[in-house]
């Protein structure tokens, strides 16, 4: 990251020289830059990623090896903080849409989930997206270049919970959700990069959130999943609920 900061930084010192007839910049930045990853360039207070206890679950995050991208510590924060702020409610933690499953990983670490009494739910096809799931307009926003890019990482994700108390349930959302046996949620993550399996999965769960649950809709604000915005913006409006968006690209329901 500090090689990016450094590179934003000359730009920012040099940009009206490059571009003398933008102004967009000016008036945007209120001093040095204190973190760029993940679509987020800011110069706010950005110490947290420094926090001991944040930095041991992103490193246990990263090292589930979730792929060569990976650099979203702003967005594991939101999540690690939002599970810290419901792990007190009623009800078990569910994650659809898992990957190797780096989210949990951090957030099992960094709220002593093992201590609860608890299960956490990961439900996923472990290797990729499901190509009859996805529309047309979804692979014309971008949505194509996640064909093939994922590998089966089931027996890695099995090695990795393996010491938690978590049920790992491999096949394609929504088939798969009535081997959640339980009816009560506090904790709602969803992440599957494409609308039918997103929404089936908020429709499943949406009865049994307990009052004060979160839902997490990890792709929300992203460009290349439009689609998943417009269909969570219309379920909201359906369910009387407000959707809270973060410069993160992620989006947060609070279950009242």
């Amino acid at each position: 990251m500090k090689k990016l900061i450094k590179k934003i930084l000359w730009f920012l010192k040099n940009y009206k020289k490059i571009y003398p007839d933008k102004l967009f910049i000016d008036n945007v930045f209120y001093g040095d830059i204190t973190y760029a990853a993940d679509g987020i360039v800011t110069s706010t207070n950005a110490d947290f990623v420094n926090e001991p206890k944040f930095a041991n679950a992103y490193q246990l995050a990263e090292k589930t090896k979730p792929g060569p991208g990976f650099n979203m510590p702003w967005r594991v924060y939101i999540v690690c903080w939002l599970a810290n702020h419901v792990k007190k409610l009623e009800g078990h933690f569910v994650e659809c849409g898992v990957n190797t499953g780096a989210y949990s990983r951090a957030i099992i670490d960094y709220i002593d989930f093992n201590s609860l009494n608890k299960t956490f739910y990961l439900f996923d096809t472990f290797e990729g997206l499901v190509k009859e799931q996805v529309t047309e307009e979804e692979l014309n926003a971008g949505i194509k270049d996640y064909i093939g890019h994922y590998k089966n990482v089931y027996e890695q994700v099995v090695a990795t919970f393996k010491p938690f108390s978590t049920k790992i349930i491999k096949g394609i959302v929504p088939e798969t959700l009535t081997q959640f046996n339980s009816n009560k949620v506090c904790y709602l993550s969803i992440d599957m990069n494409v609308v039918a399996p997103e929404i089936a999965a908020a429709e499943f769960f949406w009865d049994k959130l307990i009052p004060g649950a979160v839902m997490i809709l990890d792709d929300y604000g992203f460009p290349m999943h439009i689609q998943q915005k417009i269909a969570f913006d219309k379920f909201a409006y359906k369910k009387k609920v407000d959707i809270l968006r973060l410069p993160t690209g992620q989006a947060i329901i609070f279950k009242p």
